[in-house]
């Protein structure tokens, strides 16, 4: 089992992320959810009643998040205006891929704003509500390039499989692989040291997930267990779930 933070810890910290930069990746282009959301980006696509990504931004405020870095790319324009009338379009910057960047040239190109030493990424397509106190302090106490929030396996062949020595330390990272065999499913989560901006890969366009992640092993790369239930919207089955779990979140 990995080694999870106690709650008495957080309970010390009012609010460890006032000074945390936040970057969420939305620039995909959602090819599979088309046919069932064809006239925006998936994560302005509505779910239980509410706008996808509104989900997301505001547990990230609940939470004490001050500064949010949004990735866009498709239909990029409609993420701005969405944004730029929201009640806080002051917290909001925007990274704007003008090509499709991929998950790391996104990510590289949004590290250039990101001020903190320590950063949360997050997938703008998926929600997991994860423990943020206790994931974030597993990070820092471990003194972690890259920390991943993972999940129970699953019977998919969709997910990223993290697999972990007892420690919590990531001993591999498989794409599209079926779980189980002692992994974890990557949640699409993740607190990252500023020093891994460094390790990125020349290319301008690349994926975190291929091209990143199973190449940097031996930078202090860790694992966080959650218990909560992973949810998001890349297919019309999985966009078909997420609306019942949100509705009954209501």
């Amino acid at each position: 089992m990995v080694h999870q933070i106690s709650s008495k810890k957080t309970e010390s910290i009012p609010n460890p992320f006032k000074n945390i930069d936040a970057v969420i990746l939305c620039g995909g282009e959602g090819k599979r959810l088309r046919t069932v959301v064809s006239d925006r980006p998936k994560v302005l696509a509505e779910v239980g009643g509410r706008v996808f990504i509104d989900i997301l931004v505001d547990r990230l405020f609940a939470h004490g998040f001050n500064r949010i870095i949004l990735s866009t790319g498709y239909m990029k324009e409609k993420i701005v205006k969405h944004f730029k009338n929201h009640p806080r379009a002051n917290n909001f910057v925007f990274s704007e891929e003008e090509t499709p960047l991929g998950t790391g040239g996104a990510l590289k190109k949004a590290g250039e704003m990101v001020g903190s030493e320590n950063f949360l990424v997050m997938n703008g397509d998926s929600f997991c509500d994860v423990d943020l106190p206790k994931f974030y302090l597993f990070h820092t106490e471990k003194e972690g390039t890259l920390s991943i929030a993972v999940t129970a396996p699953r019977k998919s062949l969709d997910y990223g499989v993290v697999r972990t020595n007892p420690l919590g330390q990531i001993l591999s990272f498989n794409e599209k692989v079926v779980g189980g065999d002692g992994g974890f499913v990557n949640a699409g989560m993740y607190f990252m040291n500023k020093t891994i901006l460094s390790l990125l890969p020349p290319q301008v366009a690349f994926s975190i997930e291929y091209d990143l992640f199973p190449k940097i092993l031996g930078q202090k790369c860790l694992a966080f267990i959650s218990e909560a239930e992973l949810v998001d919207i890349g297919t019309p089955e999985r966009y078909e779930k997420a609306q019942k779990f949100f509705s009954k979140q209501a």
